[in-house]
């Protein structure tokens, strides 16, 4: 099937590993023109120096709503327009509500979802200008459910929340949001990975009783649908979120 993403100039946040760097990947293999965003610059280097030399990094914290305006400056001035982003960043802390202090929460809400909201905002105004574009949010499972720490659990649900009500209001002016849930995916840099070195009979186990697939999703069939969601063969879904998790999901709606 062919996407047609030649050309297209997407900004992917949180861009440096894992997830992020499967979307860079399958984006730039589709011919778009890639921008990853990280706060770690030797990160971003090394991803730049894996992926391909001609990947644009930014480098920036985007839990501070100024570095989130410079960035949309800098990308619209590196490709003179924006028509995909993907919000990729997030990060989970915490552990029972109890036990975490509500400063936690706050930090959550800000990576996960407020950064999110304002890119969104930022760039949803340059794609209306020219009457197109595409925005993917990347949520979890654990926004529909509990699984995942409460912290990360409820700034997920907000942004599942947030992509509908977006989409239904910029979709007349071109513009499409949608997003994609992951369910348990495995890679290098991530907490699943962490979790089988330490305990890998307790995390088999986990993988044999919770997901019908059999095994833990890869980071390329989390970008796999992304791709497809953010191109205009998806021209006609708008507010969905994509569960991309093997079958682990208990939700059915």
């Amino acid at each position: 099937m062919e996407l047609n993403l030649k050309g297209l100039n997407v900004l992917i946040t949180g861009g440096s590993k894992g997830i992020g760097k499967a979307i860079a990947s399958a984006f730039y293999y589709e011919g778009a023109n890639v921008g990853i965003c990280a706060r770690n610059r030797d990160e971003l280097e090394e991803t730049k120096a894996e992926l391909n030399n001609n990947i644009a990094i930014f480098e920036a914290d985007i839990t501070d709503d100024r570095k989130r305006v410079q960035l949309i400056d800098s990308f619209l001035l590196e490709f003179g327009s924006i028509d995909i982003l993907v919000n990729n960043a997030g990060g989970s802390s915490g552990t029972t509500i109890m036990e975490t202090d509500v400063y936690q929460f706050q930090k959550a809400m800000e990576l996960n979802f407020y950064s999110a909201v304002h890119l969104s905002q930022l760039a949803a105004k340059e794609m209306q200008e020219k009457g197109s574009g595409s925005i993917v949010n990347i949520s979890s499972i654990f926004g529909r459910e509990s699984g995942g720490k409460p912290t990360y659990n409820n700034a997920k649900a907000a942004l599942i929340s947030f992509t509908k009500a977006m989409a239904d209001e910029v979709i007349q002016s071109g513009v499409r949001v949608n997003g994609v849930a992951p369910g348990a995916i495995l890679h290098p840099t991530g907490n699943w990975q962490k979790r089988l070195d330490e305990n890998p009979e307790k995390i088999n186990a986990f993988v044999e009783s919770e997901i019908p697939g059999g095994r833990f999703g890869t980071p390329k069939e989390v970008a796999d649908a992304v791709v497809f969601l953010a191109s205009e063969r998806a021209s006609w879904i708008s507010g969905a979120t994509l569960n991309v998790d093997g079958g682990q999901s208990k939700s059915n709606f």
